[in-house]
């Protein structure tokens, strides 16, 4: 009985001999005053997992007595791993808070920012919202003058700023925004779990939907984050995307039924019927050839589906969001349109665009011949 009681006393954790070896390596290289090599040594037991459970003691009794002498940007990013490892939210805070204050903003930028957004990422658990925008705003203020910043850097940036714009009611374009550069500073595959995946497509596709700026879903229809909602009970929100970019009210009104599954997107479906009207008003610009561009406002009734006396509202909407250019004849009801906003094609609308220019290209033939014909002749 005492054997078995004493087999299953709780023990504490040991490192094994590899990790001995790393520490006797992290005092011949101190001794040496090797900073750099320290540097890097240090960074990768740091990142390693087995040395979670040594984080705080190797930093608190080792990195700080030299921790001026090593490279600041890794030294932070040291910190971060460490601060993770306690449990009590505050000690956390003040645990980052206190290396900010020991961290050359003039000598370090990059480290810098890193620390306010991983500060603004606490505060943000914390509910304190007016002090994770003040944090954030801070970073940005130094990262908008930086070049060629170090992606981990950019990644807790985009990160917290998108996380905090998720939290603020109404920030759907920044979120957006944001999370997509959150995305490109990362490999998805590998530094998300296929639940994070999936919930960062989600809240892709809503602030897509509910932005009041955003109408060119092409940066978010491209990446391989959508794949993310493939065989998931919210797959049909990837459907929804395309269905907007095509502007096709017939696919949106079909889908339409499933909006209450998503309460957000039926509170809002008079925004999103009149987004969708929108992007139908694109598409039909689009289709149309550059001289082919002077619409009726019954035509646009009949192409967005909207009585008659509506069209005049949706195309000042459109003229003041930008997303076409021309005026308005109110008298004779026509609008000339001689821009419409750049977009990602489907593979139906790269089809009809191919049409085009095969056409285009004809016409082009025929002034040749007319013009020059001995041109052609000789050549």
């Amino acid at each position: 009985m005492a054997s078995s009681m004493a087999v299953d006393k709780p023990r504490a954790p040991k490192i094994d001999i590899d990790e001995y070896l790393t520490l006797a390596s992290f005092r011949n290289l101190y001794s040496r005053k090797l900073w750099h090599q320290l540097t890097l040594k240090l960074f990768e037991f740091f990142d390693h997992p087995l040395s979670k459970p040594y984080r705080v003691d190797i930093y608190d009794k080792f990195v700080r007595d030299f921790d001026s002498r090593l490279n600041q940007l890794r030294l932070v990013e040291m910190g971060v791993k460490v601060s993770k490892e306690l449990d009590n939210p505050q000690k956390h805070l003040e645990f980052l808070t206190d290396l900010l204050s020991r961290v050359d903003t003039g000598k370090a930028p990059e480290a810098h920012v890193l620390l306010l957004a991983s500060i603004a990422h606490a505060k943000l658990l914390y509910g304190d919202l007016e002090g994770t925008k003040s944090d954030i705003d801070g970073a940005w203020k130094i990262l908008d003058e930086l070049s060629g910043v170090d992606n981990s850097v950019n990644a807790a940036y985009y990160g917290v700023a998108a996380d905090y714009y998720k939290v603020d009611k109404g920030g759907y374009a920044a979120y957006y925004r944001n999370s997509l550069l959150y995305l490109a500073c990362i490999d998805p595959a590998k530094d998300l779990t296929a639940d994070e995946r999936l919930v960062r497509a989600h809240d892709l596709a809503i602030a897509a939907f509910l932005a009041e700026t955003i109408y060119n879903f092409g940066e978010l229809l491209m990446h391989p984050i959508l794949d993310a909602l493939d065989n998931t009970p919210v797959e049909w929100l990837k459907k929804l995307l395309f269905t907007f970019n095509e502007g096709n009210i017939g696919k949106f009104e079909s889908l339409s039924p499933l909006f209450p599954q998503e309460a957000i997107l039926q509170e809002n479906y008079s925004f999103l019927r009149q987004k969708i009207c929108l992007m139908a008003l694109i598409e039909s610009v689009f289709k149309r050839g550059a001289s082919d561009r002077t619409m009726s406002f019954q035509t646009i009734a009949q192409e967005t589906r909207l009585p008659l006396n509506e069209v005049e509202h949706l195309l000042m909407k459109a003229l003041s969001l930008k997303l076409i250019k021309g005026s308005l004849d109110q008298v004779d009801q026509k609008a000339y349109l001689t821009w419409v906003q750049p977009r990602v094609l489907s593979v139906e609308q790269i089809g009809q665009l191919a049409q085009r220019l095969a056409l285009w290209g004809e016409k082009l033939h025929k002034v040749e011949e007319r013009i020059a014909p001995e041109v052609l002749v000789n050549g």
